[in-house]
């Protein structure tokens, strides 16, 4: 069964238990200022887990795209991925443990005819210290669904000293069975949800010898051992508890949480251990196969390198599409990380024509019809893609040769070395580091932080000489067309959508100069449909309001805005009704109403995926 048929029947499967279908949130979470990324299904979910009422019921299931920009260093195995799908199912207050675990041993036989021979389980061990009990009700359910297919499932405790044995049942602690937003019961703070979990496993080792070929040969094997021969494809959690000061009490409305890598159950399905094995994967290792003359199985090296580049390219042109095009900022900067990295490894396959786009295409085309948004967005993706490559690759070769001269000469890289391989070659910190360590040196992180700061001030001290904000002066007329200048942002995003970015401006007394991201020229329409959304604001009279926070609420209330070195401890933040809300040092007319007709005289490019408006005030 193919991916995409996996993710169609998982929804087909929950619609018939009378779930709502949702579509995926974006990977840049909207309401959560506490993570850059949406890594996980149940992230969007929160507040519904929480208590707030879901508009469309109890019974929630979604696939959910997901980033998680702490595997990075990670991809190269035959298992991590930055970007992944995971299936999700939720129950507010409704189903619990009973229909869950009965439902998705229904989908993972029946549906996915995932022999369940091969699967097993894990529970919570329970903790008397905090007077909650061993899971023995999921225990049970277990055990029922087992027996329907002839299979007795003994339980197992200790597992990671005594070994499997003849288990397929076993308990652990809450650091592998226990699920609340703050971790282990411990750090959980007052109020705060939580409870055990169940996950699953599939076990590769009726059709692969890998456990007795691994380094983990000598130490007891298990479903949570880290030895290649499980393979986690889901965790049931069972939030049932709420601390108090008194301890855990239960949870008056139980929510059920699933969550399924898609991924990891394709490589299930096809009872193969290596997930770049999978169909989604195919043609773009056929395209790598065919621009490198190498074989994805030719040795460790090269099957390390096509994982990287397939991974990271894949979650590039997610990010992209969602708003998180390539920079030096927040979300902007992995996405950059992810394409740079890829085109290193790139160049150790001897690959010399540019390929970020043609793999691009490819992933668009299998995915366009679960996430129609790439297919939209595509010029915007390979425009992001074809700019960061030809820029990266001018200094890349030059870049590696400097690094070579400096471990001939060196047994580690300083900090202003290190520092200068960022800002002349474009080497992120992070490559340089494992460059260093694929050679045996060292990296001095400290001093390349403080190289940074150095000349972030030298910037600064230079900045100070140039006028604010790209305003020229600061008339009456310049102050005007700024003010227009944040009502234009405001409308570029509705009309054109959330994609757009300042790239920047330049304000004079006549005329105001305004740079965004966005792929395409501007059509007669979308100029029209933006003059008359700017005026209608005008028109409304709005006070224009300035506050004082400090950049933490900034970041927290995500105001727009490039949240960077420059910014201290309190920035200003100038509001416009509910229409524009952005980070600011000023000057600002007072009122609307000071502004006149808004008009746009011109456009053009301004770069690869940038656009240039001029316009004026009469």
């Amino acid at each position: 069964m193919k991916t995409n048929l996996i993710r169609k029947a998982y929804l087909d499967f929950f619609r018939s238990k009378n779930h709502a279908i949702i579509p995926s949130a974006s990977l840049l979470p909207e309401n959560d200022p506490t993570t850059l990324f949406t890594g996980s299904g149940m992230q969007p979910m929160v507040p519904y887990l929480l208590g707030e009422k879901h508009p469309l019921g109890k019974r929630i299931a979604d696939s959910q795209k997901s980033f998680r920009a702490q595997d990075i260093e990670d991809v190269g195995d035959n298992r991590h991925t930055t970007f992944f799908e995971m299936l999700g199912n939720w129950s507010l207050g409704d189903y619990f443990k009973k229909e869950q675990i009965s439902w998705i041993f229904e989908f993972l036989t029946q549906v996915l005819k995932l022999d369940p021979r091969r699967l097993y389980v894990s529970v919570y061990q329970g903790n008397s210290k905090i007077n909650i009990d061993p899971d023995q009700e999921a225990v049970k359910i277990w055990q029922q669904q087992f027996k329907k297919v002839n299979i007795q499932a003994q339980t197992v405790k200790n597992a990671s000293k005594k070994g499997m044995g003849k288990g397929r049942i076993f308990f652990y602690d809450e650091n592998e069975n226990w699920w609340s937003r703050a971790g282990v019961p411990d750090n959980m703070p007052i109020g705060e949800p939580g409870g055990p979990d169940s996950e699953i496993f599939w076990d590769f080792k009726a059709s692969r010898q890998i456990h007795e070929d691994s380094i983990y040969k000598d130490q007891p094997c298990h479903p949570a051992c880290d030895c290649g021969r499980f393979l986690e494809i889901g965790n049931n959690v069972f939030m049932q508890y709420l601390k108090t000061k008194n301890g855990f009490k239960p949870l008056e409305n139980k929510n059920i949480d699933f969550g399924g890598g898609l991924e990891r159950l394709a490589a299930a399905i096809q009872d193969d251990p290596d997930m770049f094995n999978i169909d989604l994967f195919k043609p773009l290792k056929k395209e790598l196969e065919k621009l490198s003359q190498k074989q994805y199985q030719l040795n460790q090296k090269t099957t390390r390198a096509f994982r990287i580049i397939m991974d990271h390219i894949r979650a590039a042109v997610f990010l992209i599409s969602d708003g998180a095009g390539p920079s030096n900022k927040d979300q902007g900067y992995f996405t950059r990380r992810l394409i740079r990295r890829g085109i290193r490894s790139a160049h150790q396959l001897n690959i010399q024509d540019n390929f970020t786009q043609n793999l691009a295409r490819s992933i668009i085309k299998i995915y366009e019809k679960p996430y129609p948004g790439l297919k939209n967005n595509q010029n915007l993706i390979l425009d992001a893609l074809k700019k960061e490559e030809t820029g990266f690759k001018k200094t890349l070769n030059q870049g590696l040769k400097k690094f070579e001269q400096l471990r001939k000469k060196q047994k580690h890289i300083d900090g202003q070395q290190a520092f200068d391989l960022y800002q002349s070659y474009g080497f992120p910190i992070e490559m340089t580091q494992e460059l260093a360590q694929e050679h045996g040196i060292k990296v001095d992180l400290q001093a390349f932080k403080q190289a940074q700061k150095n000349h972030q001030k030298i910037s600064r001290q230079g900045a100070q000489k140039k006028f604010k904000g790209g305003l020229a002066d600061q008339q009456k007329s310049t102050i005007q067309l700024h003010t227009a200048a944040h009502l234009l942002l405001a409308a570029l995003k509705k009309i054109l959508g959330h994609h757009v970015k300042q790239k920047g401006a330049n304000i004079t007394a006549e005329r105001l100069r305004f740079d965004f991201s966005h792929p395409a020229k501007l059509t007669e329409q979308e100029i029209k449909e933006t003059q008359q959304y700017v005026n209608e604001i005008i028109e409304k009279n709005l006070p224009v309001k300035m506050r004082e926070i400090s950049i933490e609420q900034a970041r927290e209330q995500n105001i727009t805005g490039e949240f960077n070195d420059r910014y201290q401890n309190l920035v200003k933040i100038y509001t416009i009704g509910s229409y524009s809300q952005e980070i600011c040092g000023g000057p600002h007319v007072k009122n609307t109403n000071e502004l006149g007709k808004f008009q746009i005289i011109k456009q053009q490019s301004a770069g690869a995926g940038v656009r240039r408006i001029k316009a004026i005030l009469e």
